[in-house]
């Protein structure tokens, strides 16, 4: 059942505005991304509290059903373009072979693929096979992203992940040897057990491997996470010893070539993620499955954690949503653009804020130049603090 409280509004039986909107994003305009959530994994991280779960006898089907329903309600004609493509969970790789093949058969269905359009697939080390990896080349799929973290066995098992070292050089050797040659490798600093050497250690084997771009995310504790729950027992990095790690890391990575171009992201030139950047400039994206977001035709909305039927909840729109294009865009190396700004909300960005922005500023936290705001490195550690003062 398709419980809906926004979707044909959303969706195009809005305002005439809405309905212009619709059409930009249905015939020749401006092409969408579009993320596919898969929620199974082998076990739960002990960090993670993404919607995700080891999946019971029958789940695979059942929730290809529910992605089958949902994906009826974006049928159009002409269809949607979209120009990104995005396979998150949880964990993709664990679906057996040939369900991605029917996938894609209700993604080409619903979506017209722009001929560039980038298509990438998460996976995990320890869930890929060869055969799989095949049936992703053959179906179009140009990124990988993997799921590392460490390098280190004690790093990993603290995580609660289900591989070591030894099976992602394997999973990057075989995706090396079918032709994958935009790779991505996901790490994490400030993790249990963890030191700076340790780091150094991860960062300097993954650099040797070349990879096309590095995401590197720092641990939080989430509430709910099996970590939240034993808080008292981890042996985490002081405050000190993380931000340390930090600009470690991004010296690292800035040496080897590496364009540190979003506060998690660095990429060799050219191959930063066109999909998440669509989220930075809040760009419009459809997003399928549970937990999946959306912002499409100028409304927000999200489906619920129910991973067996459709529901949608609207999400904050109107006043909040330059406070967000102020907080995406601050995550981006390109930064704010006062002149855009201006353009969409109408308003001047630095009124009433001029002392602040200085103040920043003198703190070497943020500059101000070519009509642009742009956090430093040291503000992109305490991006969260400067965006509480800015908004």
């Amino acid at each position: 059942m398709i419980t809906d409280p926004t979707p044909r509004t959303s969706l195009g039986e809005g305002k005439s505005s809405r309905k212009n909107s619709a059409t930009e994003a249905r015939g020749g305009g401006n092409p969408i991304g579009l993320y596919l959530h898969i929620p199974f994994c082998v076990r739960k991280c002990n960090y993670c509290d993404f919607c995700s779960k080891p999946p019971s006898e029958n789940d695979f089907d059942k929730y290809f059903e529910r992605l089958k329903s949902e994906f009826s309600d974006y049928k159009r004609s002409p269809k949607i373009k979209i120009n990104s493509l995005f396979i998150g969970g949880g964990t993709p790789s664990l679906l057996p072979l040939g369900y991605f093949t029917r996938l894609f058969d209700f993604i080409s269905d619903t979506f017209d693929f722009c001929e560039d359009c980038e298509i990438t697939a998460e996976i995990n080390p320890g869930t890929l096979t060869e055969e799989k990896a095949k049936e992703y080349r053959a179906l179009g799929i140009n990124r990988i992203s993997i799921g590392l973290q460490s390098i280190h066995e004690n790093e990993l098992k603290m995580l609660g992940r289900i591989h070591s070292f030894e099976d992602f050089l394997c999973s990057y050797s075989l995706l090396q040897s079918l032709g994958f040659d935009n790779i991505s490798v996901d790490l994490m600093y400030g993790i249990p057990e963890q030191t700076a050497k340790s780091l150094k250690e991860t960062l300097e084997k993954i650099i040797a491997l070349n990879p096309q771009h590095i995401s590197l995310y720092g641990l939080i504790i989430e509430e709910g996470t099996r970590f939240a729950n034993r808080l008292s027992e981890l042996n985490l990095p002081s405050e000190d010893e993380e931000c340390d790690m930090y600009y470690l890391a991004s010296e690292l990575l800035r040496r080897a070539g590496y364009s540190h171009y979003e506060i998690s992201n660095y990429a060799r030139e050219g191959y930063e993620c066109r999909h998440n950047l669509k989220y930075w400039n809040t760009d419009e994206y459809i997003g399928i499955g549970a937990a999946a977001h959306s912002f499409f035709l100028g409304q927000r909305y999200g489906n619920t954690r129910d991973l067996f039927s459709v529901v949608r909840d609207p999400l904050a729109n109107g006043e909040t949503d330059a406070d967000e294009y102020v907080m995406m865009r601050l995550r981006l190396s390109d930064g704010l653009s006062l002149d855009e700004y201006r353009k969409r909300y109408g308003t001047d960005f630095c009124h009433g804020r001029e002392k602040l922005l200085f103040r920043l500023k003198d703190l070497g936290l943020l500059t101000l130049d070519g009509g642009k705001i742009r956090l430093t490195e040291r503000g992109f550690y305490v991006s969260n603090s400067i965006l509480t003062e800015l908004l």
